[in-house]
């Protein structure tokens, strides 16, 4: 099995070749997603806390495990056995997992030397099970984003995030905050190669969208910058929203606005504690937005997105989206352990929506109507 860093970021030619021919299912973490997800027929989603689909399966499952550029921190979803890992930075080799084979090098350049070692299996059983089980991991929590869009108040934030993959140009970059909208991002947001994601994902610092959809857009001046901010970390810098009206900055910031620190809220849930202290008033952020003289709207009912997104992003300039969301659509990881299932069952009776997964559903299904071939 392999799985995938950002390291990969030049290497998905050499990836899908290697997959090819070990017939091996391919996952990644979250910093891998937007180099390893498109244009892959060996997909089986992502692992960790935010994870979904049956990448964590097909890494247990695995006779051996491949670790190509990437420090994947959560241990707990490692296997813990059989593992190679690859990168380019000697500190980060085996200090998440024991290792069979550590090697120091590019990721590319490391399987382009190695290829003509690599001899075709032909024996596909294994991928075959695990695309089967990605699609229907897929197939149980869609239905979270689709049921009763047009009359579900608060907005699912997953439809938010869905229609935003729809509408944005194929060469965004996307800046999110750290919290729920690294799931709605991680789950919603389609790769193609060109664009990009780009977060707090190392150090898990709040209220970054912002400040970093303004270094995106002074770097990538033509390009089209979206901020999915959460309304918790717009509001800790919510003075980045007079630097983007100072300087005329055309960034578009979509506001998930639940009200609510909506992953400190599952955290402690998940812990067993009751949620304490992360839910407050509602804000209406776009009327704070018109206020200092940013274009805006505020929505509220779920018909609504599209238009309202539409004109969001074809702005000249800077605009402000804040869209009231459901504040118990909480996203759990695709393993949990028994004691996290009682502990939440203990903390509160709330619903937790898994969250849809977009158009990765059909990606499932077509590479299970077009299974890789030796």
């Amino acid at each position: 099995m392999l799985f995938c860093g950002s390291g990969v970021k030049d290497a998905h030619t050499e990836v899908m070749e290697l997959a090819h021919r070990l017939l091996s299912p391919v996952g990644h973490a979250l910093r891998g997603k937007e180099w390893i997800q498109y244009e892959n027929p060996f997909y089986v989603g992502m692992s960790g806390l935010l994870g979904y689909g049956a990448c964590y399966e097909a890494m247990q499952a695995a006779d051996l495990v491949l670790l190509l550029g990437t420090d994947f921190p959560y241990d707990p979803f490692l296997p813990g056995r059989n593992t190679i890992q690859v990168d380019d930075d000697p500190a980060k080799l085996g200090r998440r997992t024991p290792l069979d084979l550590a090697i120091h090098g590019d990721v590319g350049e490391t399987l382009r030397l190695v290829m003509d070692k690599v001899e075709q299996k032909h024996d596909q059983s294994y991928l075959d099970d695990m695309l089967h089980r990605h699609a229907r991991a897929l197939e149980n929590v869609v239905s979270a984003y689709t049921r009763d869009i047009e009359k579900h108040t608060p907005i699912h934030p997953e439809y938010v995030a869905s229609v935003l993959d729809d509408l944005a140009a194929d060469d965004a970059i996307f800046t999110v905050d750290t919290g729920m909208c690294n799931v709605w991002a991680a789950r919603y947001l389609t790769p193609n190669g060109r664009r990009r994601v780009m977060g707090s994902f190392v150090h898990g610092s709040m209220a970054n969208a912002l400040p970093h959809a303004i270094g995106a857009q002074y770097g990538a001046p033509g390009r089209q910058v979206v901020a999915l901010a959460g309304d918790g970390g717009l509001g800790m810098l919510l003075g980045e929203l007079l630097t983007v009206r100072l300087h005329r900055i055309p960034v578009k910031i979509i506001v998930f606005d639940n009200a609510s620190l909506g992953m400190v809220r599952l955290e402690m849930m998940v812990d067993g504690f009751p949620a304490f202290e992360t839910d407050h008033e509602a804000v209406d952020y776009a009327a704070i937005a018109a206020a200092i003289g940013i274009e805006s709207a505020r929505v509220e009912r779920p018909s609504d997105v599209r238009t309202v997104m539409e004109r969001a992003l074809a702005a000249p300039g800077p605009y402000l989206l804040d869209v009231v969301t459901d504040p118990n659509a909480l996203s759990i990881p695709p393993h949990i352990t028994p004691q996290q299932v009682k502990s939440f069952a203990l903390s509160a009776g709330r619903t937790v929506l898994t969250g849809g997964v977009g158009r990765m559903l059909d990606l499932a299904r077509s590479n299970l109507r077009n299974l890789p071939r030796p």
